[in-house]
């Protein structure tokens, strides 16, 4: 999973450079001390190696953990998906989801709305080509009202039913345009 990911590289780095941390978890990490400027410069760097960055702005802060959440429960076992993912974020990041939302759309200039349809149609498309799961499976794991609620979403965001898609994604792996790493 992504976001494991991160989270180990993050913590390789902060050791590598022995910077002291008390947590780290989704988008964010708790330091032990305050580091100074040359503290901070080394370890942009490093992160920047593994394709991260420090963020210092608040509300850039909380629009990627909004983000990061969204994927991470895409990502979870299905029975751990909640059916309103708008109380699962404001649960988790302990503000209104209203008072998300707003900041999400000032710094994105789109709605969280539309990132995490964008992201549940491209989590099909994962368990479409590398779950080799159904469309029916996929709309119960994902927590679609119904097939038929995810094939509209899919072919909107896509401009493909999922079964072209599927067709399409095996008869271009069968002839190797993709490699499954």
């Amino acid at each position: 999973m992504v976001c494991v990911r991160c989270k180990m590289a993050v913590q390789v780095v902060l050791e590598t450079l022995e910077i002291d941390y008390v947590d780290i978890e989704l988008g964010k990490v708790t330091l032990a001390k305050e580091l100074n400027q040359e503290q901070l410069k080394k370890l942009n760097q490093a992160l920047q190696h593994y394709e991260l960055e420090l963020m210092d702005n608040r509300k850039t802060i909380l629009v990627e953990r909004i983000k990061l959440l969204i994927m991470d429960m895409l990502h979870s076992a299905d029975d751990e998906i909640p059916s309103k993912f708008t109380e699962y974020l404001s649960k988790a990041l302990h503000h209104d989801y209203t008072y998300l939302s707003n900041i999400f759309s000032d710094v994105e200039k789109s709605t969280i709305e539309r990132f995490y349809i964008s992201a549940r149609v491209d989590r099909v498309k994962e368990l479409l080509a590398y779950e080799r799961l159904s469309i029916k499976e996929i709309s119960y794991q994902l927590n679609y009202s119904s097939v038929s609620h995810l094939c509209q979403q899919f072919k909107k965001v896509t401009g493909q039913t999922p079964s072209v898609f599927k067709k399409q994604w095996e008869s271009d792996t069968s002839v190797g345009e993709h490699i499954i790493i």
